[in-house]
């Protein structure tokens, strides 16, 4: 009977919300996409059995496991699994109550009844159902595909000391060695030991004794040296003295000279001021203002030059414009005149008139002769009427002919003063006469404007002109043109500057004169010198400023030595803290010897339990890679670190794993983690095998062998294979011993 047999997960954990996954005895293949929760589920089950380390803190790019797996939704971190350990079903649950302990409150009760299983804690849960800590598990029983390869823990060494000794778990070679390279360390570790510590005392305090004779040597050859550079110095500012002297004596001289320019140049800047006020010269503001109105003059000349010829313009302008008007039929008239004499129509035959007026002579005939027969009284009524008709007939023949006459007339009239009678073209001709008298009236605008700019202009310049003679005539009587009164300003313009002149260098002579005085030496009592000393001042003050330099460094360097050798201390007591010292160092290099000697026994020891249980593991992880591998390799060996190599079938030559491919390594390592499984983890307890995505880098037919060989380890332990192929699903398909179901990408069951 298995001893744990998980039935059901549910979590509230990473991306897993209130989710449930279903599981049953033998072989569990739960396929599922990339980032649909596989290694969460794992984690989760870890996480039940042995809880989560609530100190453990974030590093570098590692995600504390309270961080990484911390619910998505905000909701607590909690879980439920469902088992049955011991012929009994059990739950266990896991909630957190507060926020620094996540899942830190642990109940685990009977299911169904609501009690508490004994001795069962959150502490002790998981390894009291599979009988082994928490490190023997996850480098044995769950596998990962970045965590295939098998490395040393203390936990793994005390299972194996376990099986191979005599049965107790509470020793670990690697924590007995750790203790006595520790005590060895202590004494002797590079740098750090107490042995090379010590040596490193002795050594310094030697050195210091040494370097105490060195300095002391040092110093007083640095105190002599110091004694003949100050005599020098002394005898280099005797001379430097004499060169001041010698000096102070010429910038008497030159001081002398200086006030005699100055004194110079001032007669000369009075002479030239007072014959400027005697020639009346104006200030250099007023010269400067005036010769500056006589290059405006010049400015505003050109503009009335170019104002009359844009007048001489506009005149011709309009000249043209009146020449334009002229020559068009409608001149002398308005141009509404002119509009209305093109609208004109030509006189009308008046037909209906004319027949009317032949009624009314008829008529007033017939009237006459009913009326006064005596009227005409020789001529016959017939004839009368013919004859009557025929007059009337030829006095309206004779209107009509007046009639067309005076049309025609006046068609001819039209055609001789417009060259045409046609009425359109006639109207165009008064439209271009009506333009171009806009035209004419607008030339004529312009030239009134123009002549007005040209006179204004004109009237500024004679303006300006009499303003500037004005004013030269103040000062310069002669001065009747502009070219006369601008020769004089020049002429002014040069005197100004000779008086410039004058106080500049009035200026500059007494500047030099009052530098002179502020460098000669306050002291005038000194005898000077009547000859300039051999040597140069350059050459004296550099050897002086060398002298002085290096007596600095010498003191500096003395002031220091005596430092150091104060620091040093006496050499009194260094000779005995030596003394001291040798006798501690013989102590330590004999602790040393017997550490040292025990850590090699030690290490014998742990050499003779490797030599039987690294042999067992060889062949029982040969027996299982040879069946993932179709009998590829058939030997496996691991040194004392569990380092792997793999020896191929029919070659002698073993093979490091790192020379294998990435598949070969992986199925080499899930060869060596299922045999630990099979001689490390406690029979009785039957712990499940937990697998995540282990068989990614597998090609179809090893991955066919390795599901072949946990279908076949299935029969004595419940095993999860989290997978994200389908080929394992398809291999196992229609067969009913293998429970295979599907996630989607929520990590929600199907």
């Amino acid at each position: 009977m298995i001893s744990l047999l998980i039935h059901r997960m549910a979590a509230s954990f990473g991306q897993l919300q209130n989710h449930t996954l279903e599981l049953k005895d033998g072989l569990n293949i739960i396929q599922a996409p990339n980032e649909a929760g596989k290694s969460t589920w794992c984690a989760f089950l870890t996480a039940m059995l042995y809880g989560i380390n609530s100190r453990e803190r974030d590093r570098g790019g590692f995600m504390a496991e309270k961080n990484r797996y911390a619910p998505w939704s905000g909701a607590p971190m909690a879980g439920r699994v469902d088992c049955r350990w011991d012929g009994r079903d059990i739950t266990l649950m896991r909630a957190t109550r507060r926020q620094s302990s996540p899942m830190g409150e642990f109940r685990a009760i009977y299911t169904g009844t609501g009690d508490t299983v004994p001795d069962l804690t959150g502490q002790t849960c998981g390894e009291t159902l599979l009988g082994v800590s928490r490190e023997v598990f996850e480098r044995s029983a769950f596998i990962r595909q970045a965590g295939l390869a098998v490395t040393q823990d203390t936990g793994l060494e005390r299972r194996i000391a376990t099986l191979i000794t005599s049965g107790q778990e509470d020793t670990s070679y690697t924590e007995a060695a750790a203790a006595l390279k520790a005590q060895l360390n202590r004494r002797r570790h590079n740098k750090t030991g107490q042995l090379p510590q010590l040596e490193a005392r002795l050594a310094e305090t030697q050195h210091q004794l040494e370097e105490i004779r060195r300095l002391e040597a040092q110093l007083l050859q640095l105190r002599r040296q110091a004694e003949e550079l100050t005599r020098q110095e002394a005898a280099l500012t005797r001379e430097l003295a004499l060169h001041d002297r010698w000096e102070a004596r010429q910038k008497r001289q030159a001081l002398a000279q200086a006030q005699a320019e100055a004194e110079q140049a001032a007669q000369l800047a009075d002479g030239i001021r007072s014959q400027l006020l005697r020639e009346r010269i104006p200030e250099n503001d007023t010269i400067s203002r005036l010769r500056g109105a006589i290059v405006n003059l010049e400015t505003t000349r050109r503009s009335v030059d170019k104002a009359r010829g844009q007048r001489d313009a506009a005149m011709k302008a309009l000249l043209r414009a009146e020449a334009a008007v002229s020559e068009s039929p409608f001149a002398g008239q308005t141009a509404e005149s002119a509009q209305k004499e093109a609208q004109r129509q030509p006189p009308k035959q008046n037909v209906s008139r004319s027949l009317l007026i032949l009624a009314m002579i008829w008529l007033a005939g017939a009237l006459a002769k009913y009326f006064y027969p005596s009227f005409l009284p020789a001529v016959r009524p017939p004839l009368f009427w013919a004859v009557w008709s025929c007059a009337a007939l030829a006095a309206l023949g004779g209107q009509l002919f007046l009639a067309r006459r005076k049309v025609a007339a006046w068609h001819a009239s039209r055609r001789k003063r417009f060259g045409t009678d046609d009425q359109a073209e006639i109207a165009a001709l008064a439209e271009g006469y009506v333009q171009l008298l806009e035209t004419r009236d607008a030339a004529q605008a312009d030239l009134n404007a123009k002549s007005a700019t040209a006179d204004a202009l004109y009237s500024s310049l004679t303006s300006n002109e009499q303003g500037i003679l004005l004013e030269v005539r103040r000062f310069a009587p002669t001065a009747y043109d502009i070219s006369t009164a601008d020769a004089l300003l020049r002429r002014c313009a040069q005197r100004r500057q000779e008086l410039t002149r004058a106080e500049s260098a009035l200026r500059e002579a007494r500047l030099r004169r009052d530098l002179l005085r502020q460098q000669l030496p306050a002291d005038e009592d000194d005898v000077l010198p009547a000859e300039a000393p051999s040597g140069s001042r350059e050459e004296a003050s550099r050897r002086l400023e060398q002298i002085r330099t290096a007596l600095g460094e010498a003191r500096s360097a003395a002031d220091r030595l005596s430092g150091q050798l104060h620091a040093l201390g006496d050499p009194a007591v260094l000779e005995s803290s030596i003394r001291d010292m040798e006798a501690n160092r013989g102590r330590l290099e004999e602790e040393y010897q017997a550490i040292r000697l025990a850590l090699d026994t030690l290490d014998s020891a742990n050499t003779a339990l490797q030599s039987r249980f690294s042999p067992a593991l060889g062949r029982r992880a040969a027996e299982i890679f040879s069946q993932l591998t179709e009998g590829r390799y058939s030997g496996v060996v691991l040194d004392r670190s569990l380092r792997l190599s793999a020896e191929p079938a029919g070659d002698t030559v073993y093979r490091d794993a790192a020379l294998l491919s990435a598949g070969a390594a992986d199925q080499l390592y899930l060869a060596v983690r299922l045999a630990i499984c099979d001689l490390v983890l406690p029979a009785e307890a039957r712990v499940p095998i937990v697998l995540d995505d282990a068989l990614a880098n597998f090609d179809d037919r090893r991955c066919a062998a390795a599901l072949r060989y946990l279908k076949e380890t299935a029969k004595t332990r419940q095993i999860l294979l989290f997978t994200c192929h389908s080929r394992e699903s398809d291999f196992f398909a229609g067969d009913g011993e293998v429970f295979i179901q599907q996630l989607t990408g929520s990590a929600k069951q199907v």
